[in-house]
């Protein structure tokens, strides 16, 4: 480009700026993402968990790696030299010359702005006999003294320097690079280029490769469409994630030959003579013994262990991606077809078995066992028939005496511990949503259409549940006896005002027996039901006169038209009203989903939510959970599961998905699994019932423009124009 001169920092000066620059973008956010918390803060933490998390295996691990870890002050270390870099430059570049100062003839002349002509003269021959060359003086000064004497007395250069800041007038664009000019010099060249070299043809490709090994590179080998957590076990250590020649934190130990087999001879069949790759390979066969091991609670060697905490702590994260895949190909079968996709079951087991692996059970063991203290022996006092105890939710709805006199086999402490422990498992409540967004008719579900169920769900401590049961139970069993005529026994986790409104409704239902006279009407509803006998009030004194005046009030109706005309209005205008009232209502359900899509994605909720009581676990663990729409009687999903990370106190799911292309009324399930704890999972049913989609109609009342309308429309446009033509003929 003509004008323009490229040129490099020969001094150096704007090298510092970009350097300090560089090293602050750096600095600061590493400071804030990567600053080691506060240790005592951390201690306090954990002193608040011990109570119920005491006996877990991470608590334990957690102290023990407080107590030795370095890595908080290596990086304090490492943070603190690089601000003390970024301060070094800070002050060397606060001590740097201005090179580019705006050009002032008044500072060059040693003169006050406003200066007169007869002093700007004066000052300017002063200064010339001072740094005039023939005098002995230097002739850059000496040329800078006149230019500026010119700015001021010469009416030319005084308008450029106003205009464009330089009595010479514009000068040419120059763009400067802030990188030292011996960079491009050619006595540097080779340096240089081996500098560029070794970091980004050695260094950089080093640190790619080994970020990428420390991400997942598994391989999923589905090679059946039906898998139990014993083969979806199989599949899990099959990951290369074990293996290692793809992961170095993976190890081989000589000793693996002499434990590994023992190991095996104690569990019993694991499918050793699968002969298929990669199930054959050692790393494989032991990664699935130390899974196993780790589910039936078996003790095993120190070195062993180390390599079972590894495979246990890799586990759920594959187990995650496993459902991911399992997804993704049930979408692409939908879709494009041509292949079966994974069954139902075999997601909903990669699910359960990242509960037995968080919790350290088998499949067929109780749920129970992830309590303290609790072990198989004891289990026959509690499925006793006076207990009947097989749940957690069946523990938590016993009486307090009941609960004490099944668990005599404890101690007070171990009571309390256990008691602690069972009150910070979670107790989710689950509501749903059934609509049509972007529709006039929102409930109204049409066949084809994108149907969206809200779920709105809502933790809170199970200890909520065992404290009402303790301090209201005489409130709890009256409002069971008079809200049940059948006297079925109500949870003690269900809310309390379904007992009050059923005590309500069988109160009205008392009262006004006595006056209804129930008259046998069928009328068919809009899902093809028959409604039973419709009960018609009649009044005893108005029957009677009722008789005698029906030809009078015909007459006296037919008297006034009026009133009839004024009636209908009202009735008109109050339909107006309801429907109008019901448009601002979807109006606003619209905006407000709107908002909370858009909130949703500016926000980062953290994931951190409630740490999960596992005894066996070797990591903490917060609590996630998985929500998906299905259709059991078909065993396929309906819509993809959503993975819950940020459920603390209350979260709210959209799940979208299309309605069948068939009308009919159709049984879906909203199911609640966790990835952390077993026997909390929830299933909801969704009753789905699709119409036939409106046609498309060819015409509509706002697209008819009547004839005479355009007739119109067009005698306007020619008077306009001959109107114009009139203004043109004037003007001329």
């Amino acid at each position: 480009m003509a004008g323009q001169q490229f040129q490099y920092d020969d001094s150096g000066n704007t090298f510092f700026y970009f350097l300090t620059s560089f090293v602050g973008l750096i600095v600061i956010p590493a400071t804030y993402y990567l600053w080691p918390r506060d240790q005592n803060a951390e201690q306090l933490r954990l002193k608040s968990l011990r109570r119920v998390h005491g006996r877990c295996l991470w608590y334990r691990l957690r102290l023990m790696k407080s107590q030795q870890s370095i890595v908080p002050t290596l990086k304090k270390g490492a943070l603190l030299f690089g601000w003390f870099v970024f301060l070094l430059l800070a002050y060397k570049v606060s001590k740097l010359d201005r090179e580019y100062q705006e050009y002032n003839p008044y500072e060059v002349l040693n003169l006050d702005p406003g200066a007169s002509l007869s002093e700007i003269k004066k000052q300017y021959r002063v200064l010339s006999l001072k740094f005039h060359p023939d005098k002995g003086g230097d002739e850059a000064t000496f040329m800078r003294i006149a230019k500026a004497y010119a700015a001021l007395t010469n009416e030319q250069s005084r308008q450029n320097w106003e205009q464009y800041g330089n009595p010479d007038g514009p000068g040419a664009t120059s763009f400067g690079i802030a990188l030292p000019a011996w960079i491009v010099d050619q006595k540097n060249s080779m340096l240089v280029l081996l500098v560029y070299g070794l970091a980004f043809m050695v260094i950089l490709p080093v640190v790619v490769v080994m970020s990428i090994d420390h991400q997942l590179n598994t391989r999923f080998w589905f090679t059946s469409f039906f898998f139990s957590p014993s083969g979806l076990a199989m599949v899990l250590t099959a990951a290369f994630e074990f293996d290692p020649r793809s992961n170095k934190d993976a190890t081989i130990r000589p000793t693996d030959n002499i434990e590994v087999p023992q190991l095996i001879r104690e569990l019993g069949n694991i499918n050793v003579k699968k002969k298929e790759p990669p199930f054959c390979y050692p790393y494989s066969l032991k990664a699935r013994v130390l899974v196993l091991a780790h589910l039936a609670r078996m003790d095993v060697s120190e070195e062993l262990e180390e390599d079972q905490r590894f495979v246990v702590r890799k586990s759920p994260a594959l187990l995650q991606e496993m459902v991911n895949v399992g997804c993704q190909l049930t979408m692409m079968a939908n879709s494009r077809g041509g292949f079966h996709a994974p069954r139902l079951v075999t997601i909903e087991n990669c699910m359960k078995l990242t509960q037995m692996i968080v919790q350290g059970l088998q499949e067929s063991k109780s749920p129970l066992l992830q309590l303290p203290h609790f072990e198989e022996e004891h289990l026959r006092y509690c499925v006793s028939k006076k207990y009947k105890v097989r749940s957690l939710q069946d523990l938590v709805s016993l009486k307090d005496s009941d609960r004490r006199s099944m668990l005599r086999f404890l101690g007070d402490e171990k009571y309390d511990e256990v008691l602690s422990v069972l009150g910070s498992f979670p107790h989710i409540t689950m509501d749903t949503k059934l609509q049509v967004l972007d529709d006039e008719d929102s409930n109204n579900i049409t066949a084809g259409s994108i149907v969206t169920v809200t779920v709105t769900l809502t933790r809170k401590r199970m200890a909520v549940s065992i404290s009402l049961h303790l301090v209201q139970p005489s409130l709890f069993s009256i409002c069971v006896q008079q809200g049940d005529a059948s006297k079925a026994k109500t949870k003690v986790w269900q809310n309390k005002n379904k007992a009050a409104k059923k005590t309500a409704k069988s109160k009205k239902k008392k009262l006004t027996k006595k006056k209804v006279t129930p008259v046998p009407a069928k009328t068919k509803q809009a899902n093809g039901n028959v409604a039973g006998n419709v009960p018609v009030v009649k009044e005893e004194e108005e029957e009677a006169s009722d008789k005698g005046s029906e030809s009078d009030e015909g007459e006296a109706n037919k008297d006034s038209p009026s009133e009839r005309d004024e009636d209908s209005d009202k009735q008109s205008d109050t339909e107006v009203d309801e429907m109008a009232g019901d448009d601002e209502e979807e109006w606003e359900a619209l905006q407000q989903s709107i908002q909370r899509r858009e909130r949703a994605l500016l926000e980062t909720k953290s994931k951190v939510t409630h740490p999960v009581y596992s005894l066996y676990f070797p990591e903490e663990k917060h609590e996630w959970w998985w929500l998906y729409i299905a259709d059991r009687r078909d065993q396929t999903l309906v819509s993809m599961p959503y993975h819950v990370c940020t459920l603390k106190d209350t979260e709210e799911v959209e799940l979208k998905f299309p309605a069948p292309s068939k009308t009919g009324n159709y049984q879906y399930s909203v199911i609640l699994r966790s990835d952390s704890y077993l026997g909390l999972d929830q299933i909801k049913p969704l009753k789905l019932e699709v119409h036939e989609a409106k046609a498309m109609p060819d015409n509509h009342p706002q697209w008819d423009i009547p004839d005479t309308e355009e007739e119109d429309e067009e005698q306007e446009d020619s008077d306009g124009i001959e109107e114009s033509e009139d203004d043109d003929e004037d003007n001329d």
